[in-house]
């Protein structure tokens, strides 16, 4: 097995690890370096529970080998909160019923950050279709596309 030494910055630290080609950016974060937050759904890059931030663009981890990575800059739901502040993002999760059993939450949290930055204030259509790869088998994704119109009238 050829394993290759990787340098990228996690959640604003630099990490420096020692990767077989056949792992994955999932797996990495959840074996190498216990950053837990961000589920293993399906392995198959349909469910969204994986999702993180690759270089400021949400990407299903579970789809990304960690050797690519090396440079990257990786945020998971774990780099949204700062200061021991949540992001408004997760506080309005909260306040609007968001989370339900909570397996896809930090996928949904990682798309719903990417929207709003790239584009502070997005239209329920276009919230839509930045969580179409979020799957959610317990809201019926209402609470959740609420949750992102009310942290975008707060300007998040």
């Amino acid at each position: 097995m050829t394993f290759h030494r990787i340098t990228l910055t996690i959640n604003g630290t630099s990490e420096q690890v020692d990767v077989p080609s056949n792992m994955t950016l999932l797996q990495m974060l959840r074996d190498k370096l216990a950053i837990t937050g961000t589920k293993n759904g399906c392995s198959a890059g349909e469910c969204g529970a994986c999702t993180v931030m690759l270089n400021g663009e949400p990407v299903n981890s579970c789809m990304v080998l960690a050797a690519e990575c090396d440079g990257a800059q990786v945020t998971t739901v774990e780099g949204l909160s700062k200061d021991g502040k949540l992001d408004p993002i997760q506080e309005t999760m909260i306040e609007e019923g968001g989370v339900q059993c909570g397996f896809c939450t930090p996928g949904v949290l990682i798309s719903a950050r990417a929207l709003l930055n790239r584009n502070p204030h997005p239209s329920e259509p276009e919230i839509r279709e930045a969580l179409v790869g979020n799957l959610c088998r317990c809201t019926g994704y209402f609470r959740i596309v609420e949750a992102v119109k009310k942290a975008a009238a707060r300007g998040a």
